[in-house]
């Protein structure tokens, strides 16, 4: 199956992160491995390398410039699920729902089960086709942040 650009990237990206929890990167070496404009490398690590599917990234810009990607390992559910909560905010959308229960899966906090069912919850789209986008966002901000308070109190 061929890949994009963007795939290639992520998993170049990805086969670093095996190596190490952490990778620092020049946005313009990466452009010129891959020949791509810059934008491009900001693309993929914005949507692909976000909080939700675990990972920390930090940037500076100009000359010496990096983008710093940090694997999060976290080896206390307690830290992880906290850290979670206080980056879901008001909103939540459904792309970063998905997330949140992948990495809970990925980390071993929560079972395929508990996964699929707050899919069910948080994910299908069990709501009017009419309703308000930011309150399906904000009730699923609110249902999130219920669940994960639950797991710390199991």
């Amino acid at each position: 199956m061929p890949q994009n650009t963007s795939d290639i990237i992520e998993s170049y990206l990805l086969d670093l992160l095996k190596q190490a929890n952490e990778i620092e990167i020049r946005r313009m070496d990466m452009a010129t491995l891959f020949n791509v404009v810059p934008s491009q490398i900001n693309y993929v690590i914005n949507t692909r390398f976000t909080l939700p599917k675990g990972y920390n990234v930090e940037s500076k810009r100009g000359g010496g410039g990096y983008i710093r990607i940090v694997k999060i390992k976290i080896a206390d559910n307690y830290q992880m699920i906290e850290s979670m909560k206080s980056s879901i905010g008001e909103e939540l959308s459904q792309e970063d729902a998905k997330s949140f229960l992948g990495y809970l899966y990925q980390e071993e906090a929560i079972t395929k089960r508990e996964a699929h069912l707050m899919k069910a919850v948080l994910v299908e789209n069990l709501l009017e086709k009419d309703a308000d986008k930011k309150q399906v966002d904000i009730l699923r901000a609110k249902l999130m942040q219920s669940f994960l308070t639950h797991l710390v109190f199991e």
